[in-house]
């Protein structure tokens, strides 16, 4: 049985942020499809939250847009109020906006960097919170949190976006731990995601000489759409996403020196492609028009296998879970032994 099968004899009921294009778009139209879900859509922009509505009605969803800016906490409060009012208790949140930059830390202004941890990583306290608040007093419901291997292992050029990502896992363990102390039934699950092909490639802002471009292997959006609707189901406190987001947080559980090094080169050239950078609007501090959806550039470099997450869906994600306690027990080992040569 689901573990957020509705009590009443109604669908789901679902919001998710970041909703208007890329995962949490992918992600809207997979509870539409699988669920005949009620999803609350947020996102800045409304046009594009309009167009998203048409995909869920399309495929057995209904759809309620709520346009808000997810750093701003009085209207991703009124938001969930507004949701609740029209179809009941939430079932499942979740946290999947975000904006980001490419280039160097010194050239990232004091506002720019604000701005991407007020959305990245404040929009998910305040998710967080709106979800909790009329969760608790059910007792029931699920939070997913859309975060991504960079939480663990950061990358040069995004030094904002790692941050935020980073803050997330540690907000998320410390309310986790909260929830279980109050032996509440809330769950709240973390999916980390690889390399997606979503718009955000067009629309982030850049100051590095070329187009930016998702690391390679590249996964389709529906990948971590699946991720996040089987979680949402099947909770769990983590799932790591992609054949690369698992071989990325085990070796900087294995060897953070040697990724340092092979990441100062190979991150540079990894996220820009070998076309010239031109003018055009970014999402930084307002959304950019424009009929953009849960593809980016990259449908013929993306995949729309994860053999990983397959194993994961089946059961049979034990075999991650081995080589996460096999990554740990030499991790261990190779610190005592540091530490005997001191």
């Amino acid at each position: 049985m689901s573990a957020i099968e509705t009590r009443e004899p109604r669908p789901l009921n679902v919001v998710i942020t970041g909703a208007s294009a890329g995962v949490g778009r992918a992600t809207a139209r997979c509870f539409a499809e699988h669920d005949g879900a009620n999803i609350g859509l947020i996102a800045r922009g409304r046009g594009r939250l309009e167009s998203a509505a048409e995909d869920i009605r399309s495929r057995g969803g209904t759809p309620l847009v709520l346009p808000c800016d997810v750093s701003d906490w009085e209207a991703v409060d009124a938001a969930a109020t507004r949701f609740e009012e029209q179809f009941g208790p939430i079932d499942v949140w979740v946290n999947c906006a975000m904006v980001t930059m490419l280039g160097p830390f010194e050239q990232i202004e004091p506002e720019e960097f604000r701005r991407i941890t007020e959305v990245t990583y404040l929009g998910y306290v305040h998710g967080t919170l709106a979800a909790l608040r009329r969760m608790r007093p059910h007792d029931r419901g699920v939070i997913v949190q859309v975060g991504s291997a960079l939480a663990y292992r950061s990358i040069p050029l995004q030094s904002a976006y790692c941050g935020a990502k980073h803050a997330i896992v540690g907000f998320t363990d410390s309310i986790r731990s909260e929830l279980i102390h109050n032996g509440s039934a809330v769950q709240i699950s973390a999916v980390h995601l690889p390399a997606v092909n979503t718009p955000q490639f067009d629309w982030m802002r850049n100051r590095m000489p070329n187009r930016p471009q998702p690391v390679p292997p590249i996964y389709q959006p529906e990948v971590p759409a699946d991720a996040i609707h089987h979680v949402a189901h099947h909770p769990q406190r983590e799932l790591w996403v992609g054949r690369s987001a698992v071989m990325t947080i085990l070796g900087q559980k294995l060897a953070p020196e040697l990724l340092d090094e092979k990441l100062a080169d190979a991150a540079y050239s990894g996220q820009q492609t070998d076309e010239r950078a031109s003018e055009r609007p970014d999402n930084l501090f307002d959304p950019v028009e424009g009929d953009f959806s849960a593809h980016g550039r990259f449908d013929d470099r993306a995949s729309y296998r994860a053999p990983a997450l397959t194993a994961a869906k089946q059961r049979s994600g034990a075999i991650v879970a081995g080589l996460a306690a096999l990554g740990a027990i030499v991790l261990a080992g190779y610190l005592c032994a540091d530490r005997d040569q001191m």
